[in-house]
Parts: C-alpha cells; sequence; structure tokens
C-alpha cells in the first residue's frame, strides 16, 4: 500500500526522512538487543535506521516494499535490501530485534495482524519488535498512500494473540521531524525467553 507513491517520491521521500535524528528510539529499543545479534529493519525506507544498526555493529536484513526506496537504501547501507511487502514476507526465526518505524502503518487494519505475525515468527525467543504509528483510531487514504492508525486498544487487538507475548510497553512522541506535528504511538513487543 502507497507502492506508486514511494516509487513516484522515492527521492524527495528519501531526502527528508533520512538525516531524521532518531537515537532516543534506538536507545529504547536496542538496551533490549544484545550487541551483535541480528536486527530486521522492515520496511526501512531511507535505509538510515538500518545504517545506525549497522553502524553500531549489528548484523542488519532489511525490506522495503518500494523498489525506488530499496534500491536508495541498499546503496545507503553498501548491502542488498530485499523488495517485499509484509504480506510476503516469510523470514525463519533469526532475530533478536525486529525495527518497524513507521511502515506497518501502511498495512490494511485487517491485514495487521497476519503481518504482525509473520514478523513475530521470525523473532528468536527473548527478542523484542518495535513499531510506530500514527495516533489515532481510522484508516484512510491521503495522498496517494494508506494509513492505519493506532491507539493502545486497537494496537492490542492486532497483536494480543501472538504466542509467547510476554510484556507490551506503549509511549506517545511527538514526530521527530520539526515541520511535522503529528503524534506518534510507539510500541515494544517482547517475546518470551527459552
Amino acid at each position: 500500500m502507497g507502492g506508486c507513491f514511494y516509487e513516484e517520491q522515492a527521492e524527495p521521500f528519501f531526502q527528508e526522512t533520512v538525516a531524521v535524528d532518531m537515537q532516543p528510539l534506538y536507545e529504547r529499543f536496542l538496551q533490549y538487543v544484545p550487541q551483535g545479534q541480528p536486527i530486521l529493519d522492515a520496511g526501512c525506507g531511507s535505509g538510515r535506521d538500518a545504517l545506525a544498526f549497522k553502524r553500531l555493529g549489528y548484523p542488519v536484513h532489511a525490506f522495503d516494499a518500494s523498489t525506488a526506496l530499496a534500491a536508495k537504501a541498499s546503496d545507503l547501507l553498501g548491502q542488498p535490501v530485499e523488495v517485499q511487502r509484509f504480506q510476503e514476507f516469510a523470514g525463519g526465526t533469526e532475530y533478536a530485534g525486529i525495527w518497524a518505524c513507521a511502515s506497518l502503518l501502511h498495512v490494511a487494519e485487517t491485514d495487521l495482524p497476519d503481518a504482525f505475525s509473520k514478523l513475530w515468527q521470525a523473532l528468536l525467543a527473548g527478542g523484542v519488535l518495535y513499531c510506530s504509528f500514527k495516533y489515532g483510531d481510522s484508516e484512510r487514504c491521503k495522498d496517494g498512500r494508506h494509513f492505519t492508525d493506532a491507539n493502545e486498544a486497537r494496537f492490542g487487538q492486532w497483536t494480543g494473540d501472538l504466542p509467547a507475548l510476554s510484556q507490551s510497553i506503549y509511549w506517545i512522541t511527538e514526530d521527530r521531524r520539526p515541520e511535522r506535528t503529528e503524534q506518534w504511538l510507539n510500541a515494544l513487543l517482547f517475546k518470551a525467553g527459552v
């Protein structure tokens, strides 16, 4: 969803997002991912976050639904970025951390439980999944992109049946881009250890 937008607007989107400072979110996430353990950047966009994790010594795998953005992210990362949608993802159980920053929000609400389930299957026992959605309770199309907003209750409906979900932590942040005023629901989902 929103693939056409990102194909046509890949360069401006890349330029608008690649330098945004996400350090506070990285710190919240990485405190639960042991150094050197693999991270999946699911819906990586510009590749900004995958590059930050790679520079910190984490092995990173990334994918994005947009061919144009995946190519830009691949150039930035210096490694291949797969082109696939959440609905097509079928990774094995191999990641200590999964990062889905502002990406799952492009999945239709009816498809979100399945998208979460597929990511969850790729998360190692004891691992953590981070994701973020624009805060709200609606689903809409804007500027050729589909958005599914989330609040704590909606999020719980999509993730409540994940096996071995031991804890969910939510917090709300302002948009990290200075010209934006949206609020974001951030979530960390923890998978029980063995």
